[in-house]
């Protein structure tokens, strides 16, 4: 497999290193900016050879760069986030292309492996209600959203699959106490944290967590590199959760 990069920051680099470490032939990448780009823009050149793309680029840029890409009958990763108002257009790009797509809001494999677990975990703790669940997430200083999307996610788990719960409740709240159909997702920013995400049930008489901690991009440009080999020679719409499904079975 060959695959194109879009975008050379840093996860640009890490997906680049990954594709190497596991022989995949990386046949061009493309960034307006970085100096260790071969292409400025994507145009049939940058993309010939290339068997899949791969977008970590910024929210402004990635429907375009769909649109070119797709128009070039080309496959395509897209890890970049922020872009989803505009799901249906990019579907319908993707579909009038006859291409294959794959998304995802987190390309971690560890993360949407956390996001199964919890579902489950949720499903059984929804018949205990001593029980009580909570959900906080710590980053670096850094990170420019709280609550983060991972954290948003795993709360809609929670929400959707315990029965007595009904809607999130974030840092927010003040100084008020929260209502007992609320769960509280909480953030922490400080230092160099690196990116963690611990969902909890609390009861009288113990504590039970699941807890996901992610040491570097590698398992971000892990999930990406497989989300490409699975996408390739395939067409239509696809999540990574559509590929771990297929992996280990629907829930």
């Amino acid at each position: 497999m060959k695959i194109a990069i879009i975008g050379y920051g840093k996860m640009g680099h890490a997906i680049h290193e990954m594709a190497l470490s596991k022989g995949i032939s990386v046949s061009s990448i493309i960034d307006p900016t970085s100096q260790g780009a071969k292409y400025k823009s994507i145009n049939e050149k940058a993309l010939d050879g290339a068997d899949v793309a791969i977008d970590f680029t910024t929210p402004s840029e990635v429907v375009n760069n769909v649109e070119k890409i797709a128009g070039l009958g080309k496959n395509l990763v897209v890890g970049t986030t922020g872009w989803y108002g505009q799901m249906e257009r990019v579907k319908k790009i993707a579909k009038n292309n006859n291409i294959g797509f794959v998304y995802s809001p987190n390309f971690s494999i560890g993360v949407n492996l956390f996001f199964r677990m919890v579902k489950d975990a949720s499903l059984l703790m929804d018949r205990f209600p001593m029980y009580d669940p909570y959900v906080y997430e710590m980053h670096h200083r850094q990170k420019v959203d709280a609550p983060g999307g991972t954290a948003k996610i795993l709360g809609e788990i929670v929400v959707k699959n315990i029965k007595r719960k009904k809607r999130l409740a974030f840092d927010r709240i003040n100084e008020r106490k929260i209502d007992p159909d609320e769960l509280h997702v909480a953030s922490i920013r400080g230092g160099y944290m690196p990116g963690t995400h611990v969902v909890g049930f609390d009861g009288e008489a113990d504590t039970i967590e699941l807890k996901h901690t992610a040491r570097s991009r590698s398992g971000f440009a892990e999930g990406a590199i497989m989300a490409a080999e699975w996408i390739k020679g395939k067409k239509g719409f696809y999540t990574l959760e559509d590929i771990i499904s297929e992996m280990v079975g629907k829930a």
